[in-house]
């Protein structure tokens, strides 16, 4: 026990250190890019990308990751700040300019962000997690890593030439609530603790290991779907408002017309 405490003091350090220097490095970016007017960031992003670190300390280095060992309900919260809020805290506050520029097709982001909330609530595997400290850090990282793939395609902090129809980003967004409807349900409705490895924990906030399961499960489920409600919602009101951004677009001109006009001004009127 004092092995552990020791271990995630000593992670708590490294991560907040990280995140405090990923903070002074985007505040610098933040100030040299306000200076630019045409690549001007918004206070609100800055907010937002502070507000997604925050999360992440919260989840990785705050006094609630030493309960995600004795209480699973805490080890949700992990798992939501890590995937469901951080990711688009943080999307929404990056530079557009200091962002890889890449293509990610959603149905590998959907397939990323699934697999890794099936693969590590496998018993085994969650077992595995809370007794190596290294493999609990690599879960916690694609987490991180698959929840940034995930909300990629829907925050879309990029331009890119691959664009996908607003209607299949509400499909994709219904789709995604399914394997945390399915995993969250079985653990409400599951008349047995799950996970031994909380069997032997003490009784902490005077619920039992089944009890705390089943008001993890119903965290994940409500939170989700909140998050996914209210994301879906705001795609829905673009598509049914009536002053869509490509109709108020600047028409293009036609460039034959003003080389044409250039190159034979005798013509100007035919053209």
């Amino acid at each position: 026990m004092m092995s552990h405490l020791h271990h995630g003091a000593s992670e708590s350090f490294w991560v907040s250190s990280a995140l405090i220097l990923a903070s002074l490095v985007y505040l610098r970016g933040w100030l040299r890019l306000r200076r630019h007017e045409h690549d001007k960031v918004e206070s609100w992003q800055a907010g937002s990308f502070a507000l997604g670190l925050v999360f992440i300390w919260i989840a990785t280095a705050s006094p609630l990751a030493e309960l995600d060992h004795e209480v699973l309900t805490a080890h949700m919260i992990q798992h939501l700040f890590l995937m469901t809020l951080a990711p688009p805290l943080i999307l929404l506050g990056m530079p557009r300019k200091l962002l890889l520029r890449v293509l990610l097709h959603p149905a590998l982001c959907w397939f990323a962000a699934a697999g890794a909330l099936v693969v590590w609530h496998i018993p085994s595997v969650f077992t595995l997690g809370l007794r190596s400290q290294t493999w609990h850090g690599i879960e916690q990282a694609s987490f991180l890593a698959t929840g940034l793939l995930f909300w990629w395609p829907v925050v879309q902090p990029l331009p890119n030439n691959l664009k996908w129809p607003e209607p299949s980003i509400l499909l994709y967004l219904f789709l995604a609530t399914l394997p945390c409807d399915i995993l969250s349900g079985f653990l409400v409705f599951c008349d047995r603790a799950v996970y031994p490895v909380f069997l032997s924990s003490h009784r902490s906030f005077g619920l039992s290991p089944l009890e705390d399961q089943q008001c993890a499960g119903a965290l994940m489920w409500t939170c989700v779907t909140v998050v996914y409600l209210i994301a879906g919602s705001v795609f829905t009101a673009r598509l049914l408002s009536p002053h869509r951004p490509e109709e108020v677009a600047i028409p293009q001109f036609d460039s034959r017309r003003i080389t044409a006009r250039h190159s034979n001004p005798h013509r100007a009127e035919a053209v």
